[in-house]
């Protein structure tokens, strides 16, 4: 089902990076398909025909002037004709739905056209049968055509899931190629796991080979060292030799001094005093990290007696950063640590979105030999299929919720990981209500949530923090339903309106501003008085002698 439009709430956005206004007063533009394209290959986006944008201008109502189309009917049936011509568009991905007539002021028309994120397994979307002159991203300029290597990047990802970059057999490398003490000390990890296990007894060159770090080519009887066993065992010089992966350069940074404008304070990298390949990369960032984490500890190897949620939630967002990252492409690993928390980066984007990823419901990951390696002993045991691990063991000791940033330029994915005391400090006054001990950067939202608490205690975590982001959002104004869920970075229109709006109206927390007419197209939603109350300041952060 369409999602119903509100104009004025998408005109008074403007142009960015998910909305495309274009006049379209002698037909179609023909630059409609590069954006089309660009929407597909980045976050997805709308399209809105009819309207003409002036960027000199800042006042909404003379920014952007509702020109309308002429004959809709004769611009669909061409829109329609073309997209489904694979000579022009390479890969249509809308429906009737996603592509709307909408009636505006004096009898005009606008035509709304939602671009949904492509697959990866569909990208590049591509224009004029050329996939390498007609692949387009979107960035805040606009619409840019993509470079050689980033189109190469996309065909690459189409294709991982049959031929990942991580299982190519690389020609002429040896067991020359691996660091043996890297082999032995992962060797013993697993023997350490799987005691019984008849991989024990084999071979170090078998082993690899059970394990998909060496491979013999059916077909031709070629055998040799993949890339996911260079990586995982190799030596320096021959992770980084062209033919491997030369741009690979893992990095951890400690900041932890008294500011971010000082210098790390400690750092591992590929000094030449060691192999620095994922596995031994693994092994010291993991301790490095597990040191600085709540309640002690002993360790057996790398391995905690006494783990906690939060040393769990470490490895796997490690794992993750290494078995999704792009190795084919230009950038480093790194893992940096400060004194607010764990930042981990990594080149390349997610093969799922992020709602996605939080959700669990895709797993798709870009080195599978490597996910498969570390999965062996024991880590990582869900690396691609979700975050809740890494959400609930960091939450449980009332940390703000780890959050997930892609960039386009260069492609990377970053997981931030704050260890400062957030929203979540609240959920410790679930069972003592009105104990003023939630932090002083957070005074106001610790009484809406408090109260949530109080009103709508089936809520899930999860649903908790979306309303409390509908609440954010809406002491800016009032939003319409399609706003919001842009805001809380959701799709699903019928699961948010009832898990999540409709106890906020239920519990007087928001309002339709159209009270009678609830499915109106132009309904927006606001706080109400009670919402405006609990977000000020308690008297005892106004006034600490009133404690």
């Amino acid at each position: 089902m369409a999602l119903p439009i509100n104009i004025d709430d998408l005109l008074t956005r403007g142009e960015n990076l998910t909305l495309e206004l274009k006049l379209a007063a002698k037909g179609l533009p023909s630059s409609i398909w590069e954006t089309y394209s660009a929407f597909a290959n980045t976050n997805g986006g709308t399209i809105v025909l009819g309207v003409q944008e002036s960027q000199n201008r800042t006042n909404r109502n003379e920014r952007c002037v509702i020109a309308g189309v002429n004959n809709a009917e004769n611009l669909l049936k061409d829109f329609w004709n073309t997209i489904n011509n694979p000579g022009k568009i390479s890969k249509n991905l809308l429906t009737n739905e996603e592509v709307q007539v909408v009636d505006v002021v004096d009898g005009k028309q606008l035509i709304v056209i939602n671009v949904p994120h492509a697959d990866f397994s569909l990208r590049p979307v591509y224009i004029n049968g050329n996939p390498l002159t007609g692949t387009y991203k979107r960035n805040h300029e606009g619409d840019y055509r993509c470079t050689e290597e980033e189109v190469k990047t996309m065909l690459a990802d189409a294709q991982s899931q049959k031929h990942s970059y991580d299982s190519e057999m690389l020609p002429n490398y040896t067991i020359d190629d691996i660091d043996l003490a890297t082999l032995r000390a992962y060797r013993q990890r697993f023997l350490l796991r799987a005691e019984s296990h008849p991989w024990n007894e084999v071979d170090d060159l078998t082993f690899l080979t059970k394990i998909g770090a060496y491979r013999i080519e059916r077909e031709t009887g070629e055998k040799g060292l993949t890339r996911a066993g260079v990586l995982m065992f190799g030596k320096y010089d021959s992770i980084t030799e062209p033919n491997c992966t030369p741009w690979y350069f893992p990095d951890y940074q400690e900041w932890l001094g008294a500011d971010d404008s000082q210098r790390w304070t400690d750092r591992v990298y590929p000094n030449g005093t060691w192999e620095a390949n994922l596995y031994q990369f693994f092994h010291l960032v993991y301790t490095k990290l597990a040191q600085y984490q709540p309640a002690k500890f002993a360790l057996k190897g790398i391995e905690r007696v006494d783990d906690t949620s939060a040393h769990v939630a470490i490895r796997e967002a490690l794992v993750n950063t290494l078995v999704h990252c792009n190795y084919a492409v230009r950038g480093n690993i790194l893992i940096k640590r400060t004194a607010q928390g764990i930042i981990m980066r990594n080149p390349g984007r997610m093969l799922v979105s992020i709602e996605d990823f939080y959700a669990g419901s895709h797993s798709m990951c870009r080195n599978p030999l490597i996910q498969k390696m570390f999965m062996l002993l024991g880590y990582g045991e869900r690396a691609g299929s979700g975050a809740d691990i890494i959400v609930k063991g960091w939450q449980k000791y009332n940390w703000e919720r780890p959050k997930i940033e892609e960039s386009i330029q260069p492609e990377e994915t970053m997981l931030l990981m704050p260890m400062n005391v957030g929203i979540r400090r609240v959920s410790s006054l679930k069972d003592s209500l009105g104990v003023p001990s939630v932090p002083s950067n957070v005074p106001s939202l610790s009484q809406v949530v408090t109260k949530l608490y109080q009103l709508v205690p089936s809520m899930t975590d999860l649903q908790y923090e979306k309303a409390l982001n509908v609440i954010l959002a809406l002491t800016e104004g009032d939003l319409s339903m399609q706003s919001l869920m842009s805001h809380v970075g959701v799709s699903n229109r019928s699961r948010f309106r009832k898990d999540v709006i409709a106890p906020l109206i239920q519990i007087g927390f928001i309002s339709p501003t159209i009270a009678d007419k609830p499915n109106s197209p132009d309904q927006t939603y606001q706080l109400t008085q009670s919402a405006h109350t609990l977000l000020q300041p308690p008297a005892y952060i106004t006034d600490p002698q009133s404690l």
